[in-house]
């Protein structure tokens, strides 16, 4: 028997699979794990079969690229998750289905049958910890040695861990997985089966689309902990969103799936012309556009869980979170060719480590390319391609906790007008009181064509933080967690933005990408109340009067889209009701006897359609108290932006070719003095020369900055002094400087 089991301490039936299996690897690395995928440095190309009642069934084929292991489904239906898939198989509290109710017989049975099955195979055991390597837990996966490329996955999604390294590994988690009972029990039907022992977590694994179970499976386990413990895994990407003026807000993007976490953290899709489309008019065709000199530098934090444990959280008022993944299971949908988003087209196609592509064509010893999306059995590119991207590839990652200035809430929304009224009237920007916030993450709309998952229905709830899918407990609870969260983050604030569609306009991702350009340059939300109006639906809060980026105003079509002519106030109201008899259905199931006190005033609030200043008085906020903290801020960010005008003028600055070319974007001079002419033939160069003196004042402010490197120094220093000194010690001394990367 290998030594390294002497590391662990399983539970008993584990160990007793791990010990009369006719073969266990643990692999010391990730490396050692890709490998086993294909058994030798020859292979190219695999298939994943299993034995079913006599028969072989492919599950999966599995490539050798380049770049890394590409895996790919013969079923359209495997290429992304089942939403109703989760099956609890213990008699602890839930609200999901269990186990027993949906097939007739007790979970044991199969428990028994499938441990049985795993003994006579040849096994992987991968240790991980469930949540990162700081705040996680420990865990294994247990699977088939010829799903190996299923153990790799896992490994590239969470915190892998060399047992070399530690003494002693007790999971708080295991994951079994035995693909053939998807056939012989299940009807070919995605099942995960959670049982929820006193001091373990199961979760048993019927297919091998990672999704539901290395993703998804591992999200079930943290928030099964987080119920036992009093705090929330948040649905959420996330980031630290640095201006070009350098000041900083994070911000976290909740919904979900399809929602727009993973879109927070791209950079603003420009046209060719370097300009922004901002949405294209379905009934005129009209396309509205504008123009951004510079944008915000995005360091990311997380992509899709976002741990808030009480261990980060801090006394300032504002929610404390770190990433629960160490690698992040990115959608490439929006990748349909070379240049749609560089930074990870640049990771999958370069990555000096193997990679996990799903649902993207492979050749054997080629390079997996991220816009090329196998097509599904109806000849169109399957919606779910995915590469699952280690985060310490992502540039400017931030490894620490961070504390969150604005949470954002995001909802794919249809197209709406006047003859086909729909759900779709959100504004470009809401902002909401704490009350509507946590209404709107109960209900946590599925939205307008999700690409994520299988099936779907016209307006569909993802139910509470949009998480709920994945929870193993009850409604109730989690939104009572949800709640007191909120109710104790007094300092964070709260928005609605949509996406893919505004009244008729087509936007995409656009309103997001201009909303954070927006609140980031504000320093959050801090606007007066004198700048905002009730929305038309008091779900959706306040609608901004206007609102400006980057000098040029957003078309109030855009802001209130009842003013659309093509759906006008009818139109807007038909969508409304839509929306308020969705949310009467889907609220109904949180109003029961152990609801917080605060949420059952909420929900009455609601009951009664109560006006976006009845949701602020329900809980003690007047409307001016929501946003006069964030006042001083705003004041002292639009005191930096004058000085630094003020500063400019005074030097009399002469703007040359250079100070142009550092703020617009483009690879080459030739590329940006095209696009410089471009604004100059659109009338658009005098803002942009006013943020070329902005920035060249700051430049030379910092430039000439004078600091001491240390609070006992006798000597001021120049700021661009010390940025030389330390450049050229690194010239010198290279091996005395730590590496970040």
């Amino acid at each position: 028997m290998n030594i390294l089991f002497e590391r662990f301490t399983l539970p008993e039936q584990l160990s007793r699979v791990i010990y009369n299996s006719p073969s266990v690897i643990i692999p010391t690395s990730k490396e050692v794990l890709f490998e086993l995928i294909f058994g030798n440095e020859h292979t190219g190309k695999i298939e994943v079969l299993y034995d079913v009642n006599g028969k072989p069934v492919k599950e999966a084929e599995v490539v050798r690229c380049k770049n890394g292991a590409a895996v790919n489904y013969p079923e359209d239906y495997m290429r992304r998750r089942d939403p109703d898939c989760m099956r609890i198989a213990d008699d602890q509290p839930t609200d999901k289905p269990r186990f027993e109710d949906v097939y007739g017989y007790k979970f044991d049975e199969l428990r028994i049958e499938t441990l049985r099955w795993l003994t006579k195979q040849e096994l992987i055991l991968v240790p991980f910890k469930a949540g990162g390597y700081d705040y996680g837990y420990e865990a294994v996966l247990v699977c088939p040695r010829n799903a190996a490329f299923f153990g790799f996955a896992m490994a590239q999604l969470q915190a892998f861990v060399d047992i070399r390294t530690v003494d002693h590994f007790k999971p708080r988690a295991v994951v079994y997985v035995a693909p053939p009972f998807r056939h012989t029990r299940f009807g070919g039907k995605q099942v995960v089966v959670h049982n929820r022992l006193p001091d373990l977590h199961e979760v048993f694994s019927y297919n091998l689309y990672p999704g539901p179970s290395a993703k998804k499976g591992i999200y079930s386990v943290l928030l099964d902990i987080g119920e036992q413990e009093g705090w929330v895994t948040a649905h959420a990407s996330s980031a630290r969103i640095i201006t070009p003026y350098e000041n900083e807000m994070v911000m976290m993007h909740e919904g979900a799936s399809g929602g727009g976490k993973s879109e927070l953290l791209q950079d603003v899709m420009r046209c060719a012309d370097g300009r922004v489309l901002l949405g294209v008019d379905l009934v005129t065709g009209e396309e509205r556009y504008i123009s951004m000199s510079d944008t915000c530098t995005i360091a990311p934090v997380t992509d899709d869980m976002a741990m808030c444990p009480p261990s980060i959280q801090k006394s300032g008022g504002k929610l404390s979170l770190v990433d629960g993944e160490d690698g992040w299971f990115v959608r490439v949908d929006g990748i349909t060719s070379y240049g749609c988003d560089p930074m990870y087209e640049r990771i999958a196609i370069h990555s000096k480590e193997p990679l996990m592509f799903l649902n993207l064509e492979a050749v054997p010893r080629a390079t997996c390319l991220p816009w090329e999306h196998v097509p599904d059995s109806d000849g169109k590119p399957c919606p779910n391609p995915r590469i699952i991207v280690p985060r310490r590839m992502i540039e400017n990652i931030v490894t620490q906790p961070v504390d969150v200035d604005v949470r954002s809430f995001g909802v794919r929304m249809p197209p709406a007008t006047a003859k086909k009224p729909t759900y779709g009237i959100m504004g470009l920007m809401h902002i909401i009181p704490p009350a509507l916030a946590w209404l709107w993450r109960l209900v946590a709309p599925r939205g307008f064509k999700n690409p994520s998952i299988s099936g779907g229905s016209p307006l569909a709830s993802e139910g509470v933080g949009s998480y709920w899918p994945f929870a193993t407990g009850r409604r109730v609870v989690q939104a009572n967690l949800l709640l007191e969260q909120i109710i104790n983050c007094t300092q964070t604030r709260y928005v609605l933005i949509p996406n893919q569609h505004i009244g008729s306009f087509k936007v995409g991702f656009a309103a997001e990408w201009i909303a954070r350009e927006y609140l980031a340059r504000r320093g959050g939300v801090n606007m007066k109340m004198d700048r905002l109006s009730p929305a038309r639906c008091p779900l959706f809060g306040y609608a901004l009067n206007e609102m400006k980026v980057d000098g040029q105003r957003i078309s109030s079509r855009f802001l209130r889209p009842e003013l659309q002519e093509s759906l006008g106030e009818e139109g807007y109201d038909k969508g409304a009701e839509i929306l308020y008899k969705f949310f009467e259905k889907e609220l109904a199931v949180y109003d029961c006897e152990e609801l917080h006190p605060v949420g059952k005033q909420i929900l009455e609030c609601f009951k009664k359609r109560g006006s976006v200043e009845d949701y602020c008085a329900d809980r003690g906020i007047s409307e001016e108290k929501l946003y006069a903290d964030t006042e001083e801020r705003a004041i002292q960010s639009l005191k930096e932006d004058s000085a630094l005008a003020a500063y400019a003028a005074h030097m009399n600055y002469t703007l040359e070719p250079d100070d142009f070319y550092a703020i617009i974007p483009g690879n080459s001079i030739q590329e940006k003095a095209h696009k410089r002419r471009q604004i100059e033939l659109e009338g658009r160069l005098a803002p942009m020369e006013e943020y070329a003196r902005k920035t060249k004042a700051l430049r030379e402010i910092m430039e000439n900055a004078m600091i001491k490197r240390r609070e006992t120094d006798q000597e001021w220093l120049r700021y661009g002094d010390t940025a030389a000194d330390v450049l050229q010690a690194n010239k010198q001394f290279p091996d005395s400087f730590i590496s970040l990367g």
